[in-house]
């Protein structure tokens, strides 16, 4: 694939102008439309030069045996990475997603209107994903089962339970059981998991753990098994699946069906967020450049949005074709992890 530095200013203009035209009608652009319409001052031949150039460097296709083209997924990523021009919200779209969420109320209802509002202004499902809550600790308890095994028993702050069974490292006795939830309800009670498994962490390095090994062991392993159980159930929201239709393929029955089959991976989802998640900013994901998309074409623009203390929370974005508007979309998804971040600042 040619770097941007790469195009003639010919090549970069008219490969701009068939993105743009495409984006808007969905359908093959021919050299004449362009020549129609734009002010490049060539002639319908020069246009259709530069077009097949640009084809055999792999950023058009030709789709049938039309003079039309479209531009490739490498095409696509070659525009949004460097070409295109982002169109901020206009003042009555910045005011309507935030009045969708600041009217809400709770946390929860603003994020599903705030999902609800992306959805609606960019014509494409929009989805969320907020991790669930960790819980703080109030108590961590073992019930011994067998030799091997006991029954953990984790009671939060909130007054919620849950219990796991897990294995037990050689040599836990039954007063070994009751030190180590002693030593959990004085040492990490108000934490949460991934703070009390921190503290333990460095108490453990620093030979400061009031524990023996295997006391120590069990400790580490109970908080591991709900910190990253934790993590593996976020709470995906999508809203306006109906958007996803794409009026120019709605002939493409296969297409569709594919797609609704891919929103019910909701797991699926969640994990391919979570890849906007683990960095700072947006990340746009064109067609086959993630795999549960890759079928029915489908592109998915995302970004992070911050808790009071600053770090990343959840992620916001939408789901739409390849077609999609870039350039109006991106700014529109970057303003509302924006909003959600203030909200919840």
């Amino acid at each position: 694939m040619p770097s941007i530095p790469e195009l003639s200013d010919r090549a970069r203009n008219v490969f701009r102008l068939v993105v743009e035209a495409y984006v808007d009608a969905g359908t093959p652009v021919g050299s004449m439309t362009i020549a129609r319409t734009s002010t490049l001052n060539l002639s319908p031949a020069s246009i259709r030069n530069v077009m097949q150039d640009l084809e055999e460097a792999g950023l058009l296709a030709a789709p049938h045996t039309s003079a039309g083209r479209i531009p490739t997924e490498t095409g696509l990523r070659l525009f949004v990475d460097g070409i295109m021009q982002a169109a901020e919200p206009s003042a009555q779209e910045r005011a309507a997603i935030e009045a969708r969420i600041e009217r809400a109320g709770p946390i929860e209802e603003a994020i599903g209107a705030a999902t609800a509002a992306l959805s609606g202004l960019s014509a494409c499902a929009g989805i969320v994903l907020v991790p669930k809550e960790e819980p703080v600790l109030r108590q961590l308890a073992f019930v011994s089962l067998a030799p091997d095994k006991a029954l953990a028993v984790l009671v939060g702050a909130d007054g919620g339970v849950e219990n796991r069974v897990i294995d037990l490292p050689p040599g836990v006795s039954a007063a070994a059981l009751a030190e180590v939830g002693n030593y959990v309800s004085a040492r990490l009670s108000g934490l949460t998991l991934s703070q009390a498994h921190a503290r333990l962490t460095a108490e453990i390095a620093a030979g400061q753990a009031a524990l023996d090994r295997a006391a120590q062991q069990l400790v580490a392993q109970g908080l591991a098994l709900w910190s990253e159980d934790g993590a593996r159930r976020p709470v995906l929201i999508v809203r306006g699946q109906a958007n996803l239709i794409d009026p120019a393929a709605a002939e493409d029955l296969e297409r569709v069906r594919q797609l609704l089959g891919e929103l019910e991976g909701k797991e699926e989802i969640a994990r391919l967020l979570g890849r906007a998640r683990e960095g700072a900013g947006m990340k746009i994901f064109i067609g086959s450049e993630n795999e549960l998309f890759a079928l029915s074409g489908s592109s998915v623009i995302a970004a992070p949005y911050r808790g009071a203390d600053g770090r990343i929370v959840g992620v916001v974005g939408v789901i739409g074709p390849t077609r999609l508007n870039y350039a109006r979309v991106v700014p529109m998804v970057d303003f509302t992890a924006k909003t959600l971040s203030r909200l919840m600042g």
